[in-house]
């Protein structure tokens, strides 16, 4: 049963007299809330007979331990000061309530369809981390170790690391197990641990930048204008050099970022209505702004300096539309094997055999794999020319690089996509 907004770790443990039990309590209990018949929460701020918004505005809400509470049982129940039900609503199950669900949903900002269909895992981890990004814990560490099960991850929990190290250890886990680079679209103050990562689990508080979606037709029209501005072999060569990228590495607090990489040239700064505007010119980008309340330090010396700026576009792999080979429904139109030499030379057809793509194949297979490439690659240049939000990099006396923290999203748009190519490469960011 929960009880208000009480931690479920005591500070005697935290203290580390049983460091055994706090692993053990920390790593299980996601696991625990998740194998209950029926989870009670007493919510002992909220009096009797409460309207619709008092669970929102409880004190129970804004606990880092508490987000379990409700995403892991199947089956919970709100209990008002006087054990009276919350909404005088005697249904078996509120995570049925539609209007608890939305109040649920309002507090984590997100989508109610998203928090009904939560999971466990790395999956979706940008909006996990937003609907987290509001809450507190009285241990500073927990504000990470309290999001363990979420992530489905196991790692020690080592009270006295301080926050960024709890939260940087939790984020670089999450990166190098997924590739899911989302976790990384943030605004505000960088971690000591990594750059990449956000001091504070607060700046995940806003939504993360989207771009509009294309409309078939949308792309269609930018398919159709590119066949006329940039050559096939430079579509299918940027598409080649993308698909060979490897995915996003995380390990001992250094980020290998596949990416395109745009040198900044020139830089203006500007100052307007208590904001620091900078004009900024790159390599292969139009030209763009950067807004921001505080000083960027590195473009404040009246001296030109000799540093190398970049903005970068992490690369997604999602871009390229392959097949998704996860689907377990890709299995079921694989043929049976036999036994002759026939039926082997047939299976390996159906599957996609380098016969299929050698000039002495199929010229009809191989026209129609030569079709669907060209499609793609085409498809990934029409997205290419759309917004995007941009990482600010400085690089540094070894040659790696740092993230400029800014307080805003930085938008930056491609403006000749046949100068690209080489600027394909992998980053190391620490």
């Amino acid at each position: 049963m929960s009880r208000g907004f009480t931690e479920y770790i005591p500070s005697s443990l935290a203290g580390g007299q049983n460091n055994v039990e706090v692993q053990q309590s920390v790593n299980s209990m996601f696991i625990w809330y998740c194998h209950s018949t029926l989870t009670v929460i007493y919510l002992s701020d909220v009096p009797p007979s409460s309207k619709p918004g008092a669970l929102a505005s409880s004190a129970w809400n804004t606990r880092g331990w508490t987000v379990q509470e409700f995403l892991a049982p199947n089956f919970v129940l709100f209990y008002q000061r006087d054990w009276s039900l919350y909404l005088d609503d005697r249904s078996p199950n509120h995570k049925d309530s539609l209007i608890i669900m939305q109040e649920m949903a309002d507090v984590a900002g997100i989508d109610t369809q998203a928090l009904i269909a939560f999971r466990p895992g790395m999956r979706f981890a940008r909006e996990k981390l937003q609907c987290v990004s509001a809450r507190v814990t009285t241990c500073q560490e927990d504000i990470a170790y309290s999001l363990f099960g979420i992530f489905g991850v196991n790692l020690p929990a080592i009270y006295g690391e301080k926050k960024q190290k709890a939260l940087g250890r939790l984020l670089q886990e999450v990166v190098a197990q997924s590739g899911d680079i989302s976790a990384l679209d943030w605004v505000g103050q960088s971690s000591e641990f990594n750059s990449c990562l956000p001091a504070d689990i607060a700046s995940y508080k806003a939504p993360p930048y989207t771009v509009s979606s294309l409309s078939e037709d949308d792309i269609q029209a930018s398919i159709s204008s590119l066949r006329h501005e940039v050559a096939a072999d430079v579509v299918l060569k940027l598409y080649t050099l993308l698909g060979n990228l490897s995915a996003s590495r995380f390990g001992n607090c250094r980020l290998h970022l596949p990416c395109i990489a745009f040198r900044v040239t020139a830089v203006k700064r500007n100052r307007a209505q208590d904001q620091e505007i900078y004009e900024v010119k790159a390599d292969g980008l139009l030209d763009l702004l950067i807004t921001t309340e505080d000083k960027l330090i590195q473009f404040s010396s009246p001296r030109p300096t000799m540093q190398t700026f970049l903005l970068v576009r992490p690369w997604n792999r999602h871009l390229l539309e392959l097949p998704d080979f996860t689907e377990p429904s890709g299995l079921a139109e694989l043929p049976e094997i036999a036994g002759d030499r026939e039926s082997e030379e047939g299976c390996w057809s159906a599957l996609g055999s380098p016969s299929q793509q050698s000039s002495g194949g199929f010229p009809e297979a191989q026209e129609s794999v030569d079709s669907e490439l060209s499609g793609r690659a085409l498809r990934l240049a029409a997205r290419l020319r759309q917004p995007f939000g941009a990482f600010l990099l400085a690089q540094q006396h070894g040659g790696e690089y740092k993230i400029i923290a800014s307080d805003h999203d930085i938008f930056a748009q491609v403006k000749d996509l046949s100068s690209i190519s080489d600027m394909v490469k992998t980053l190391e960011i620490s």
